[in-house]
């Protein structure tokens, strides 16, 4: 069983930063692909990044590719989202997952067997 507790969303103006953190339980977190998804209203959720074990070549979506970075401390159970350049359709509620899959599978959300509860963000124009 692994839990996951997103924090760091908040409100930021268009092209301001944000940098969201994703705390896992359980001592076997190191093992998972971690993603990183975002639903705004009346629309499905989106994959946004996904980064595996060994914190190498992460997938990002084309909407954030080269703005937002993923990374992992398997350490501190801790995967990041930093996320640059911010605009308005960035706004959505974010949430991390946990799979023990890798590969372009990772980019569904179907293949998930954890998920947080979410965090705000909302960037003003």
């Amino acid at each position: 069983q692994v839990q996951l507790v997103e924090s760091g969303g908040g409100l930021v103006q268009a092209g301001g930063s944000l940098r969201l953190s994703c705390a896992a339980s359980g001592r076997t977190f190191s093992s998972y692909t971690m993603g990183w998804f975002r639903q705004a209203p009346g629309k499905e959720r989106e994959f946004v990044s996904a980064i595996r074990w060994s914190g190498d070549s992460p997938y990002y979506a084309d909407a954030v590719k080269g703005r937002f970075t993923i990374s992992r401390d398997n350490a501190k159970n801790t995967v990041y989202l930093q996320m640059n350049s911010l605009k308005p359709e960035d706004t959505a509620v974010y949430y991390c997952a946990a799979t023990r899959y890798w590969g372009t599978v990772v980019l569904t959300t179907t293949k998930y067997d954890y998920w947080g509860q979410g965090t705000q963000v909302t960037v003003s124009s």
